[in-house]
């Protein structure tokens, strides 16, 4: 089996966000503490980089060309990387700045999911030394620019993922060690009966995600140095091992989607630790599946 390798190290205190595009063949994701959003050209292997005010958490694709869906801390916009332009698009998270939002993806239906948790980043950029609680929220906003809450009292919301059949959503709380799974309505985007899926595994805590071809859900684990790959019942099925110790999320990319990207922080422990920040790669035996959409124009 192939191992992980640095691809950019790009030195990220926490890198997020990672989405593939498969029109630009090319790799975004962010640093939420260095409000930083890269670019990584896989066939001309550079690198370009966008600065913004705030944490940047979350980025997707949309049904309009050259235009992405971001969730910074405290709002969600949308932004052209080709001329920089950025218009606020929807405000999901009230209780600002006490709390930021985090992880989030467009779900099947159009329709963007984004979670939210207590704010540990400060307006420079550092680190909030604070005990969190169950401030974060979870919520789907719509190509009107209106949200709703789907659900409350979160720590810290992380993974955001659809089976195979757009009939169950993945999410969790990363502070309980935690991942759900609801019932998802694909022509509404409704989620109903929460129950737990994956829990208790004892390295690290669960970050973002991602799910393969097969149905199986590759789950980051911040401080446990891996990603644990968890079939449809909610069973281990391997672990791959990471040089660093905190992993945060990952998607599948490349010409035949066999290529997990995966973004880390700083702060962890690992045999290759200078390398965290960096944005790795792993060539998997199975595919993943397409980014999905948020539909702006319907």
């Amino acid at each position: 089996m192939a191992e992980p390798v640095c691809l950019v190290p790009a030195g990220d205190r926490c890198g997020e966000g990672v989405v593939w595009s498969e029109s630009e063949r090319a790799v975004y994701w962010t640093d939420i503490n260095r409000f930083l959003v890269h670019r990584y050209d896989t066939e001309a292997k550079s690198v370009r980089n966008w600065f913004f005010a705030e944490p940047v958490t979350t980025l997707g694709l949309t049904d309009r060309p050259g235009t992405l869906i971001v969730a910074l801390g405290s709002k969600v916009i949308l932004w052209q990387p080709g001329n920089d332009a950025r218009a606020d698009f929807a405000h999901p998270e009230k209780n600002t700045p006490a709390a930021r939002l985090n992880d989030g993806r467009p779900d099947p239906s159009g329709a963007l999911i984004v979670g939210s948790m207590f704010n540990n980043v400060a307006p420079d950029g550092s680190g909030i030394d604070i005990t969190g609680g169950p401030v974060g929220g979870l919520y789907r906003v719509t190509r009107d620019g209106r949200s709703r809450t789907l659900r409350s009292h979160i720590g810290i919301s992380n993974t955001m993922c659809w089976d195979l059949g757009r009939k169950r959503f993945y999410t969790g709380d990363t502070l309980k060690n935690e991942i759900w799974v609801y019932d998802y309505d694909p022509a509404s985007g409704e989620i109903a009966k929460e129950r737990v899926f994956f829990a208790g595994f004892e390295r690290g805590s669960p970050d973002g995600s991602q799910i393969d071809a097969e149905g199986h859900l590759w789950n980051t684990r911040y401080g446990g140095g891996c990603i644990v790959r968890v079939s449809p019942e909610g069973k281990i099925a391997s672990v791959l091992d990471m040089p660093v110790g905190n992993i945060t999320n990952c998607t599948f990319g490349g010409a035949d989607l066999k290529t997990l990207f995966i973004t880390t922080a700083q702060g962890g422990t690992g045999p290759l630790e200078r390398l965290a920040g960096g944005l790795f790669a792993y060539r998997s035996e199975v595919p993943g599946l397409a980014e999905t959409v948020f539909r702006i124009d319907g």
